[in-house]
């Protein structure tokens, strides 16, 4: 299964070498995927810190901080081939949960860039979304575990759990 976001934290992951790891998204996202059985600890400071994932990879739509956190167009237009081969590199890929807008956006495009889709018509993005594609993955949609999002109660804690145990459902992962 793979968890995909929009891009690294600037204080977070390139920080600390793990995504979503010393910012709020990840203290949010990682006790989280410990109750969903994804990790091995519910807590994540660094990528030496002895978590380990299970059946999961966390990757992001863009490769760099983005300014205001929100990266342009041409910014996840040059980095899609990463995404492309990181893809590619995923052989038993079964269901993504995309955070936030940007991320469902970047994997429709990565289908379309690959042939998968025609158009991305059809999919409307909303939290708890889910879409099966033609190639047969499992796409789950989720608001971004942003603090913006968590402190304000449009994510909560259930809604986000609900959305990682419908992927393990939907990914076939006992």
């Amino acid at each position: 299964m793979l968890t995909l976001g929009l891009a690294p934290g600037a204080h977070g992951s390139n920080r600390t070498g793990r995504p979503f790891t010393g910012d709020g998204s990840g203290d949010f996202l990682y006790p989280v995927l410990h109750e969903a059985g994804f990790a091995s600890q519910a807590h994540s400071v660094s990528r030496d810190d002895g978590m380990k994932l299970k059946n999961m990879w966390i990757s992001a739509v863009v490769r760099c901080a983005p300014p205001g956190n929100k990266p342009s167009p041409a910014e996840q237009r040059q980095c899609a081939h990463w995404l492309d081969e990181e893809m590619a590199l995923l052989k038993h890929l079964r269901a993504v949960v995309c955070l936030g807008r940007i991320a469902f956006d970047g994997l429709l495009a990565y289908e379309q860039r690959n042939s998968r889709i025609n158009s991305r018509s059809g999919f409307v993005f909303g939290h708890g979304a889910e879409y099966t594609l033609p190639d047969g993955l499992k796409l789950v949609a989720s608001y971004h575990p942003s603090l913006q999002n968590t402190n304000t109660g449009k994510l909560t804690r259930p809604m986000f759990l609900s959305v990682f145990k419908r992927a393990r459902e939907l990914a076939g992962i006992e």
